[in-house]
């Protein structure tokens, strides 16, 4: 099952928390190749902590990082709207909350 998305697709909630969404402007082979080196930078991570490699994690970490700026997930914000930031947020803190309480409801999956 894919995440619960907020209505202006900038966000997932993933256990009450708005998590930023990749974003949606990216061409889609831009997207996969991204998500791919996403999920090898990730895959980095979990061998170097194995090995109790630091200079590999830390390298491995830095990678996680770019392809998530890069995907839209860190860094600046992908909307021009001027709206905020809530990522990391807790769901019921934001402006999304009363959408929430009804989505999570309709999910079941309220808090």
């Amino acid at each position: 099952m894919h995440p619960l998305k907020t209505p202006d697709g900038r966000y997932i909630v993933v256990k009450g928390r708005l998590w930023r969404a990749s974003n949606p402007n990216l061409p889609e082979h831009e997207r996969v190749q991204l998500t791919r080196q996403l999920m090898s930078a990730r895959r980095a991570v979990h061998q170097a902590q194995k090995k109790g490699d630091d200079r590999q994690l830390i390298q491995a970490r830095t990678e996680v990082n770019e392809a998530k700026v890069a995907l839209g997930e860190r860094g600046a914000v992908w909307w021009t709207d001027g709206a905020p930031d809530y990522n990391q947020f807790l769901v019921k803190n934001t402006p999304y909350a009363a959408w929430y309480s009804q989505e999570a409801t309709d999910w079941g999956a309220s808090e």
